[in-house]
């Protein structure tokens, strides 16, 4: 293509001098400027500030240092000028910023950060699809690129950015606009940025770069205290009558969780074919983690099997139970706590109850190692053996803490003789949509 008209084009090098490293060198950057309008980059070098010839924008001096130096902003220029000549001749125009950005490489090559962010998120979405992969986690994915595409927007004033660009400050000031401008506490943080050194490592490993530019950076997830229900405050909401028919079916799926530590994804893809007896002659669900792909054996005690006896026959395929949405089953759960008049100091959610899995049946004496077993996870955070043992000694365990909920299982049992499922949730069946 001709160009219409030759455009203004000026190359210049320049020292970042307010940002000194703690050696004393600052950065050589580069700004090209096109019709009056500047673009800013990074030339990956730096050199002390008093061997800088400002007048002719190069390393004073016939150091080795200086030789190399100036010979790569040579080749800096060079490639520069080509670009810029070559985009004249095809297009017809040129602005700073394109040039910019076909020199790092961004619309260029397939090394754009967001670029490969969405391909990598397109991925997941089909093995989600495929129910290989779980719809929360892609959304937390989809989260965490929204946030950065705004952060780049914000910082760098673009669309996106080349892997070759990123640096330990990146990835520092990113955690920063999480913290201010997001107001994302500091494990947020965390969930945030490991999909983001994630992706730089796949960079390195795709052969976009070299190496990690992140490996600098650490945080690390925070204990925070975990909400759970108490024995007697479990008891309660079992016995409670519901003010409204629909919560009763969110009401019996929290304290199913309370009994086996499922959770909310696995109770949804719990299916008829997990339900088998074992060894001991009991009942087990036999299943692996959605979340962490590890198995989880749980026997299953007087209360869950009832649970489970009371919804067979409601949905019209192999799943359990007619789960609703996580959100319905969190606001309806805080209802549930407050008519049962049960005080807690952190929100009650659907996750509560598995951890007041864990808590009730450690204090009832069954042992860590058991409940790892039972509770699916990959290890033992808070010992430093991890002890893998046999199905037996579950069930050992299990037949020593059994005895223990026979008073709340007669009491169940007894609640249960004087009503069925609600009307509407045999009508229904799985396609219910409780009303919140």
């Amino acid at each position: 293509m001709e160009q219409s008209k030759r455009s203004t084009f000026k190359l210049l090098f320049y020292l970042k001098k307010n940002e000194p490293k703690k050696n004393g060198a600052v950065a050589i950057m580069g700004r090209i400027t096109i019709d009056g309008k500047p673009a800013t980059f990074s030339t990956k070098l730096e050199i002390q500030p008093d061997n800088w010839d400002l007048k002719h924008g190069r390393v004073s001096g016939k150091s080795n240092v200086a030789i190399n130096t100036n010979n790569k902003l040579d080749k800096v220029r060079v490639r520069i000028v080509k670009i810029y000549e070559e985009m004249m001749k095809d297009e017809g125009f040129a602005t700073s910023q394109k040039v910019k950005l076909s020199f790092l490489g961004v619309g260029v090559m397939d090394d754009a950060v967001l670029k490969l962010f969405r391909k990598e998120n397109q991925d997941f979405a089909r093995m989600v699809a495929k129910g290989e992969r779980s719809a929360s986690t892609y959304a937390k994915y989809k989260k965490v690129y929204e946030h950065l595409a705004e952060f780049i927007k914000l910082r760098y004033h673009r669309d996106d950015m080349a892997f070759r660009e990123l640096n330990g400050d990146f990835i520092r000031e990113f955690d920063f606009f999480l913290r201010i401008d997001k107001e994302c506490t500091h494990n947020t943080v965390w969930v945030y940025t490991m999909p983001v050194i994630a992706l730089a490592k796949l960079g390195v490993k795709n052969r976009l770069i070299r190496d990690n530019p992140f490996e600098d950076y650490e945080i690390n997830m925070e204990e925070t205290d975990r909400t759970y229900l108490l024995k007697e405050a479990v008891e309660k909401l079992m016995l409670l009558k519901p003010s409204k028919q629909r919560y009763e079916l969110v009401k019996d799926l929290f304290i199913f969780s309370c009994f086996t530590g499922l959770s909310y994804i696995d109770i949804k893809k719990l299916k008829w074919s997990n339900i088998q007896s074992f060894f001991d002659g009991h009942q087990w669900i036999i299943s692996r983690r959605k979340k962490s792909d590890v198995a989880s054996n749980v026997r299953l005690m007087e209360i869950p099997k009832r649970i489970i006896e009371k919804y067979r026959g409601v949905t019209r395929n192999d799943f359990i139970f007619p789960v609703p949405s996580n959100s319905t089953c969190n606001k309806h759960i805080e209802k549930l706590i407050k008519e049962a008049e049960i005080v807690t100091e952190q929100k009650v959610t659907f996750h509560t109850a598995r951890h007041t899995f864990a808590t009730m049946f450690l204090t009832e004496g069954v042992p860590l190692e058991s409940l790892s077993k039972m509770m699916g996870h990959k290890n033992i955070s808070t010992t430093q053996i991890y002890a893998k043992i046999t199905s037996q000694k579950i069930s050992k365990d299990m037949d020593l803490v059994a005895p223990k909920f026979a008073a709340m299982e007669n009491a169940f049992e007894a609640m249960q003789n004087e009503k069925d499922v609600p009307e509407e949730i045999v009508m229904k069946g799985e396609e219910l949509e409780l009303a919140i």
